[in-house]
């Protein structure tokens, strides 16, 4: 063997045994109950793994214990800013639990959730935690023969894999429609970007809310990452067809934003000749100008209670909560993008 391939190879157990002069059944011992030794042989033993920067196999442990500390979370978007506050819920939980978190990202691709969901599964978690519901078939089969808590979030389903955490999208959606309805505006479109399960689930409220009034659905969409460049296309595209058109609902923040970006472009007044509601919430929403009625949803709370949950039943009683399917809902804030159609701006 080279010294080249000597660097490259992984150090191992008896590797460390070697170094610190005893058997690799001790350096075990010491590793996984150092106040069963003694001070001496324990500092020989760290002095060897620091010395060859050991890092212990978890998995080899995990089969021998049946316990790995670690829980899989997948989620479709690393630069959604929806699902940071999401996480944040969840390691501020199982972090401080004594859990590593291990997220992958399905990129609101089906099959490529199904991948990251096997590859978790394969690292042993002792639980799963998945941003949405829509799952392949394969993969709920995956998950129910698992044998680990497996927690649905974000949306709510009537056919859960386990435990399902979230909120009615398609109330949601009817929610902002309905208000638009209620402050008397009739030509509302409605913009979405990308297509997943959550935002159709948004349009079809929007549609139930335009059909209970009678009115005529306006609706575009377009393929990509929700992005404020997306939000202005789109609503430069749906006021060509439909140029009177009073008000949009967004199907999230971002898209708002930029629709209020290309009406401050085009000379469209918001809220007087235009309205507009987003989703989510953001951040930036309270800030905007003006500032941005959209539909807030839960989304620490969701990661929050999915880890309590889950270390209730990892480290707890083992048992599954009494509730299986918990609604969380979602609150309008109504701010200053709204108003009734040809009204002056409350400033």
């Amino acid at each position: 063997m080279t010294d080249l391939d000597d660097r490259r190879r992984r150090t191992t157990l008896s590797d460390v045994a070697a170094r610190a002069g005893v058997s690799a059944v001790t350096v075990s011992r010491v590793l996984r109950k150092p106040e069963m030794v003694s001070s001496d042989l324990r500092q020989r033993v760290e002095s060897a793994v620091h010395d060859l920067a050991y890092v212990p196999n978890q998995l080899a442990s995990a089969l021998a214990s049946a316990r790995t500390g670690t829980i899989g979370v997948v989620v479709p978007s690393f630069t959604n800013g929806v699902f940071g506050d999401y996480l944040r819920g969840l390691h501020d939980i199982l972090v401080p639990g004594g859990f590593q978190v291990l997220v992958l990202n399905s990129r609101y691709l089906q099959g490529a959730e199904e991948r990251a969901i096997a590859t978790l599964l394969g690292q042993h978690p002792e639980a799963m935690i998945l941003a949405g519901v829509d799952q392949t078939e394969r993969a709920r089969r995956y998950l129910r023969q698992a044998g680990v808590p497996v927690v649905q979030t974000m949306e709510t389903t009537d056919d859960p894999i386990d435990i399902n955490i979230g909120l009615s999208h398609r109330g949601a959606g009817y929610a902002a429609t309905r208000h638009l309805l209620d402050l008397g505006h009739r030509v509302i479109g409605q913009i979405s970007v990308p297509l997943d399960a959550r935002a159709i689930q948004r349009l079809a409220g929007y549609y139930d809310a335009i059909a209970e009034f009678g009115a005529e659905p306006h609706a575009i969409s377009v393929e990509g990452a929700s992005s404020f460049p997306f939000g202005a296309q789109l609503l430069g595209e749906l006021r060509e067809r439909q140029p009177d058109m009073t008000a949009v609902f967004a199907g999230n923040d971002n898209l708002a934003l930029g629709a209020m970006f290309e009406c401050h472009r085009r000379g469209i007044r918001v809220p007087e000749e235009m309205s507009i509601v987003g989703f989510n919430d953001l951040e930036f929403s309270a800030t905007a100008y003006p500032t941005l009625t959209t539909v807030a949803t839960p989304r620490y709370e969701m990661g929050r209670r999915s880890a309590e949950i889950v270390m209730e039943i990892v480290r707890g009683s083992g048992e599954r909560p009494r509730e299986r399917r918990i609604d969380l809902g979602f609150e309008l804030i109504v701010r200053g993008s709204t108003a009734a159609p040809g009204a002056r701006a409350a400033g």
